[in-house]
């Protein structure tokens, strides 16, 4: 179990937040740097200070492959890796404006580290990165600047053989009134159709990353995209979310225990059988096959709200690094980049966390997720909720509050979308 547990931490960072890590092997030597810092010590003498989001495979890989960079040019890195404080340790580094030389943006290159960060556009990786990702780490200036590795292109993942059993058809689920029919039929068969470890609220705020397109964003008929850009929150479209988890607590479609239920078991449950649907993201998939390899999982898109909007996926970055503008070894900084963008190295973080490469020249076999990752290629991709139409910081409080919706506190669905929207207004405004 602590094992197990380890692994799924890698979850918390992905928002999308792992199959097995692979050791990278010396390649050849990294492109010149392309940089006019100040000379820096001799190689023996360079130490370059890298922080990491996540835990398991994806870290693992990385560590390896960091490893393997030391061996051929003498530099040390001093890698750290500190899991589920990573964001609030980087937090109070931005105030301190003492940030590590690399470090992963874990989705917030643009938005939240872009002032703390040096361009990469003239570094070579840049050719490569995969056009279906770029748009969402470059700047309205037209500047990008991480080494992305992944890219989460994500749904809803499922178990196939329990939805075959129920008789559900998940290309049928056209809406979410779809899925709440393809529901009743998994539990007609005595099987969860959501399994949701809500004391850890960072899985509350996963189904509320994956519905809230669908109410404000997705249908051309009603996108509120650039009310949200300009700074206005309806919370009315927020309760009506609120108020369909708090159905489904109701109608029984959630675990029993969804409240005080760990997200350790949300995969546990999938893997053996017992459930139907995970609002997770791929990464679920490897981890599943690590505790049960003859469990049979895939990955739908996302319902609309209604029936004149289509199906669509969400996508991010993933694991991304970028150089601190301030850091007094850049030139180590670009060799460490560009080492670790090499296909052979750069490869082992999408095999680690199951998602697609974001480097074009990267090939790697996803195993039971590809073919699905190929089926809806066509499918549209929006940004995650909170990453592409929020001010940075609300995810705290869509976590923390959807807890009490889950809980079904009285009045929690009006006063949790009040809270979310003062809240925005608040982090807006800051």
């Amino acid at each position: 179990m602590k094992k197990f547990t380890a692994l799924l931490l890698v979850l918390i960072m992905a928002l999308s937040m792992a199959a097995c890590g692979q050791t990278a092997q010396p390649a050849a030597e990294a492109p010149a740097a392309d940089t006019t810092a100040e000379a820096e010590a001799p190689a023996e003498n360079v130490t370059i200070t890298m922080w990491v989001s996540g835990a398991g495979p994806q870290v693992e890989a990385m560590q390896a492959a960091v490893k393997a960079f030391e061996d051929e040019t003498g530099y040390t890195v001093e890698f750290s890796a500190p899991g589920e404080t990573y964001e609030e340790l980087m937090k109070t580094k931005m105030a301190a404006n003492d940030m590590p030389d690399v470090f992963d943006t874990h989705g917030w290159s643009v938005a939240r580290y872009s002032d703390y960060l040096m361009p990469v556009n003239e570094l070579d990786f840049v050719q490569y990165i995969d056009p279906q990702i770029a748009p969402v780490i470059t700047d309205e200036d037209g500047n990008m600047f991480v080494l992305p590795f992944d890219m989460s292109i994500e749904g809803i993942v499922y178990n196939v053989d329990v939805c075959e059993e129920a008789g559900v058809n998940v290309d049928d689920i056209k809406t979410w009134t779809d899925m709440e029919a393809a529901f009743d039929k998994v539990l007609a068969i005595g099987k969860n159709p959501v399994h949701m470890g809500g004391a850890n609220n960072f899985t509350v705020g996963w189904f509320y990353d994956r519905v809230a397109p669908s109410y404000f964003i997705t249908n051309p008929n009603g996108n509120l995209a650039a009310d949200l850009k300009a700074g206005s929150f309806d919370e009315t479209v927020w309760a009506e979310i609120s108020a369909m988890l708090d159905s489904w607590v109701s109608k029984g479609y959630l675990n029993e225990d969804c409240v005080t239920g760990e997200y350790t078991a949300d995969v546990a449950s999938i893997a053996e059988n017992e459930t139907a649907f995970l609002f997770y993201g791929n990464i679920a998939v490897p981890i599943a096959l690590s505790m049960n390899p003859d469990v049979n999982l895939g990955m739908m898109p996302l319902p609309a709200k209604t029936a004149d909007d289509d199906v669509t996926l969400i996508s991010g970055e993933n694991v991304a690094l970028g150089i601190s503008k301030d850091s007094k070894v850049k030139d180590a900084a670009i060799e460490l980049l560009n080492y670790l963008a090499q296909p052979d190295v750069a490869k082992a973080i999408p095999e680690a966390t199951g998602n697609k490469p974001a480097l074009t020249n990267v090939k790697v076999d996803l195993g039971m997720i590809q073919p699905y990752l190929d089926k809806y290629s066509g499918v549209r991709a929006f940004p995650f909720f909170d990453r592409g139409y929020c001010p940075s910081g609300l995810w705290d409080t869509i976590c923390a509050s959807g807890q009490d919706v889950l809980a079904q506190k009285d009045g929690a669905v009006e006063s949790t979308a009040k809270l979310v929207k003062d809240t925005f207004n608040d982090k807006f405004g800051a």
